[in-house]
């Protein structure tokens, strides 16, 4: 049993990127045979054109992963450049894509309507994110909601590859973790880097706490009933605490007698609480560029290994070997 997924550079990471996929990628190593996991840093081009950022991102993610308890000796991890195979196999599967499968792509459309350019490349992600996935032949893809059309493209891709060119790729089974498939942003939106509304992950503690104190809300008073269903902050909040903890901030909401001011400054000290100790270790490995190195090199060539092992079967279906 293969468990892959994988994490876009396009900014620093966030809390959404934390709850909606690191921590149940991280819960799944130990159910998992292999895990790889990579840090998408070609996707990133979509949105990212200043080198030194994109450079800046995809290693502060590394550091990110590693922080948050993510074991290269058990994972491998790695940068998605660093396995060519990943756009070789994207052409490979774009001679085969049809058009109206793109063309269907929510997701897509979303990110023009917020702005973001409608280059080439953000047209056919799917399609490199369907080829990062058949690469490794992975039995299961950690996703979350929004994410699981595109899951199902690569379904789709795979299987009109295996009709043209005989049964080469396993079919994906999307692993959708309903709790957590979505994170709210400040603004009540999904939690997006696209979007500017975002919490910092590992950011100091002047963001952080700006982030918070900057959620959205509604104009009702502070002795007024609030509905925790519907509320960003306790939406947030929620999802550091256990089921009693949860159950028991829920009434605060519905009592009455909690203004949103609190109820931040609440949420800010649970995050303080329960980041403390990875963002001490974050410190440490971030010093140790060695280790860096050495981890994402040694990634690398693992994960090289195991594609370079489906190219083999890829080009010979096709005819290119």
């Amino acid at each position: 049993m293969r468990t892959l997924s994988g994490i876009q550079t396009s900014g620093r990471l966030h809390l959404g990127n934390y709850f909606g996929s690191m921590k149940p990628n991280l819960d799944l190593v130990s159910k998992s045979d292999e895990s790889v996991y990579f840090i998408a840093d070609l996707h990133a081009l979509t949105t990212i054109h200043n080198p030194k950022e994109l450079a800046m991102f995809r290693e502060e993610a590394l550091i990110d992963y590693l922080a948050i308890g993510f074991d290269p000796e058990k994972t491998i991890i790695f940068y998605q450049s660093d396995v060519p195979l990943h756009t070789e196999l994207m052409w490979i599967l774009l001679s085969c894509t049809p058009m109206g499968l793109l063309e269907r792509a929510v997701s897509y459309k979303e990110k023009v309507e917020k702005g973001i350019p409608a280059s080439a490349g953000l047209f056919t992600y799917p399609v490199l994110m369907a080829a990062d996935i058949l690469l490794y032949n992975a039995d299961r893809v950690p996703v979350g909601k929004d994410q699981k059309q595109h899951l199902e493209m690569t379904r789709d891709i795979a299987q009109k590859f295996n009709q043209a060119f005989g049964e080469t790729f396993t079919l994906p089974e999307p692993v959708i973790m309903e709790d957590v498939a979505v994170v709210p942003g400040i603004d009540g939106q999904k939690m997006s880097k696209s979007y500017g509304n975002t919490i910092p992950l590992f950011g100091d503690d002047a963001a952080i706490k700006k982030s918070i104190m900057g959620i959205v809300t509604d104009s009702k008073g502070v002795e007024e009933p609030k509905d925790p269903d519907s509320n960003v902050i306790f939406q947030l909040h929620r999802l550091f605490l256990s089921s009693a903890e949860q159950k028991k901030l829920a009434e605060k909401y519905r009592n009455g007698g909690l203004g949103y001011g609190d109820a931040k400054k609440m949420l800010l000290e649970t995050y303080m609480d329960f980041m403390k100790p990875m963002r001490e270790k974050r410190e440490k490995i971030s010093k140790d560029k060695k280790y860096l190195e050495k981890v994402r090199k040694e990634g690398a060539e693992k994960a090289l290994h195991l594609a370079e092992k489906t190219m083999v079967k890829v080009r010979k279906a096709v005819g290119l070997q």
